[in-house]
């Protein structure tokens, strides 16, 4: 018995080691989306990710399992690759189990629609978040049809964002193509509450009002 409970600690220490992802007391289970989202190219190995297929799996896991009641989203991310984080996105919110995010130091570009795809979202008060355009690295091929592509892109994004939380589609779209606030660069910045009056975040809070929270849920 002793060593059953044994090699479950040490379980939960690697999951936690290696996922950023460990079980809660009352069966709520806990994810972090922190760094770079990764898609399917490996970033660096001194980059900070969340990889798309450690989450994905971990989040079908979740749905089957008859144990776990709610999931907990911690997330402090710069954003990264658009397929990756819609999917994650996608994936959190079709979960039938209650579900809470919690950004932290910041939910970046497409840390947005992950942030939103919970149930319920929280900020903390110096949390951030960035809107702006769809960006790709690399060469592009000045054409029509790269256009047209990236205006779908970010089309999918409007559109998740506005239908999961209570900001008007319009109203994101002008965050994401202002001018006046980015450096030689379109988008906004919003810090906290503001992410809370735009609609986007339903309340600022910490950690003890994220678990208050999935305990109502449950």
């Amino acid at each position: 018995m002793a060593k059953n409970e044994e090699n479950k600690d040490e379980n939960k220490t690697e999951k936690l080691k290696e996922y950023g992802q460990v079980t809660l007391n009352h069966k709520i289970h806990l994810i972090t989306i922190i760094g770079e989202v990764e898609g399917h190219e490996c970033l660096p190995a001194n980059t900070k990710t969340t990889k798309y297929e450690h989450i994905l799996p971990q989040l079908a896991a979740i749905e089957d399992s008859r144990e776990i009641e709610g999931v907990l989203i911690l997330l402090n991310t710069v954003g990264g690759d658009v397929e990756a984080g819609l999917a994650i996105a996608e994936m959190i919110a079709s979960l039938s189990k209650p579900t809470v995010s919690l950004v932290l130091g910041g939910s970046h570009s497409i840390g947005v629609p992950i942030a939103v795809s919970a149930d319920y979202s929280f900020i903390v008060e110096t949390g951030t978040m960035v809107i702006h355009p769809v960006r790709m690295s690399g060469t592009v091929i000045g054409a029509p049809q790269t256009y047209d592509y990236f205006r779908q892109m970010q089309d999918r994004i409007l559109g998740f964002i506005s239908s999961h939380c209570g900001a008007d589609r319009k109203r994101l779209e002008e965050l994401m193509l202002d001018t006046g606030m980015l450096t030689k660069d379109l988008g906004t910045i919003l810090v906290g509450k503001d992410a809370v009056e735009e609609g986007i975040i339903n309340e600022v809070g910490g950690i003890s009002d994220a678990l208050k929270k999935i305990h109502s849920l449950i």
